[in-house]
Parts: C-alpha cells; structure tokens; sequence
C-alpha cells in the first residue's frame, strides 16, 4: 500500500465518521437488491474502489446501510475491471461457471470483458441520450426491470 493510498482510506473514514461523506445511490438501487435477495440471488461488488471504501460507503447511504444485501465485495486486488481473467476469478472464487453470473456496469470495457469469459452483461446507462453499445447484451437505465419478481 502506498502513502497516498493510506491518507486516501484515512480522509474517506474520517470523512464518513464525521457524517460529511456518504455514499450515494441511485432509489432504484436499494429496491433491486431487496428484490434480489429476496429471489436468493448473491449480490457482489466490484469495483476499483477499495474494499473498505466500498463498505463504508454502502453503509451510509440516503436509504440506509445496504451492506446487509451484498455478499461480497471486490476490487482491483482480484486484476483490472477491463482483463476478463478478472471475471474468471471472480466466477471462480464462487466455484460458479462464468455464465451463471449476471454483470451489470456502467463501463462499456468491462461490459466486454465480462463477457469475453462468458459472463451475461448488462450496461447501465442513466443518461437516456445515450446509445447503446453493440458489445453489451442489453442496455438498462435502471435497475427495475433486472430480474424482476
């Protein structure tokens, strides 16, 4: 770990401890994933944050502390969000094939690498004037229709 990586953690937590930072999420976020675990399904998080940035922020949300629907979370430690050797461990750390796995992102490289390994993807964009990318399974804007009841 770097010095800049340890002040970061340490401004983040110091920050989330004082109440001014929280974590954001979108309303349709903690609604999807009372509805996915409700249906069994695992949430994971992957992202280039931390580990325990992720936790704290999920923790401080506007809605709550969400860290009690995701069942793990991931980072850059597992490889880069844009490598689908990435997707593999991480199918691989569940003991599951690739394709039993449902990626939703944002980033359309990751969207392809996720399904560069056989992953079924998804790419989020909230920005209804954007178009779709040719490499993503489906485009959503939101998480209501994901694996609904």
């Amino acid at each position: 770990m770097h010095a800049t990586e340890v002040s970061s953690r340490k401004n983040l937590a110091a920050g989330i401890t004082s109440g001014e930072l929280h974590g954001e999420v979108f309303p349709d976020v903690p609604i999807a994933f009372e509805r996915w675990r409700r249906q069994k399904k695992i949430i994971g998080i992957y992202s280039s944050g931390s580990v325990l940035a992720q936790q704290l922020l999920f923790r401080t949300t506007a809605s709550g502390d969400l860290t009690s629907h995701i069942s793990v979370f991931f980072d850059t430690r597992v490889g880069a969000k844009t490598e689908g050797e990435s997707y593999k461990k991480i199918a691989g750390s569940f003991s599951y094939a690739p394709h039993q796995f449902l990626f939703v992102s944002d980033a359309v490289k990751e969207i392809e690498a996720a399904t560069s390994v056989g992953m079924q993807a998804i790419l989020c964009d909230r920005d209804s004037r954007a178009s779709s990318s040719p490499a993503a399974d489906g485009v959503i804007r939101s998480f209501d229709g994901v694996l609904p009841d």
